[in-house]
């Protein structure tokens, strides 16, 4: 499950530059509009969820 922050407002019409963070073991994606990703121990699997979330936004 996905985690969002921000409003909506904030969101609307706004560019999504993603990364990925490691925390420990684990590596979260995050977004430029406030959106956050699961922790994931699979980098490729973080940056997956930064990947869809870009497209689908």
């Amino acid at each position: 499950m996905t985690q969002q922050d921000g409003s909506e407002e904030a969101r609307q019409g706004q560019e999504h530059h993603t990364t990925t963070h490691e925390q420990g073991r684990f590596c979260v994606a995050r977004c430029t509009c406030g959106w956050r990703g699961p922790a994931r121990r699979a980098r490729s699997q973080a940056r997956t969820d930064a990947e869809v979330h870009a497209t689908a936004a």
